[in-house]
């Protein structure tokens, strides 16, 4: 997972993540890391159109986008 986070961050890669809210909804998300720590994440959400944080226990899933040409 980190390898990820870092890997979109320093080289732009968009994630593919689904994310669980602390009231319990899950959302799939297309992102591109910002910065990180040990527990939070710092990324644009290309369905939000904005830069939002993100808890790094509520992460369920993360895979680099597939882009279908």
């Amino acid at each position: 997972m980190r390898y990820m986070l870092e890997t979109s961050k320093q080289d732009g890669l968009v994630l593919e993540i689904i994310y669980q809210a602390e009231n319990g909804n899950l959302s799939q998300r297309k992102i591109k890391v910002k910065s990180y720590n040990e527990s939070h994440f710092i990324a644009y959400c290309f369905e939000r159109k904005k830069t939002r944080m993100f808890r790094l226990d509520r992460l369920l899933s993360i895979a680099p986008l597939n882009k279908v040409q």
